[in-house]
């Protein structure tokens, strides 16, 4: 990617983001933190997170 192509699509971006009403913004933002992967399965992977949650649950039951 050239520099110039580059610094088009950074202007576009942002053009784009200021434009958006700031109540979108918080949408987006919020619907982005919800559906992001918990701590444990981004780090960890599947197993420890099988794993704490199976943990959690037991103490629940308790």
């Amino acid at each position: 990617m050239k520099t110039n192509d580059y610094v088009k699509y950074m202007t576009q971006t942002f053009v784009k983001y200021v434009d958006q009403p700031k109540d979108e913004r918080k949408r987006l933002r919020l619907e982005r933190k919800q559906s992001k992967a918990s701590f444990w399965y981004r780090w960890f992977g599947i197993v420890p997170y099988v794993l704490y949650s199976e943990f959690k649950r037991i103490r629940k039951v308790k």
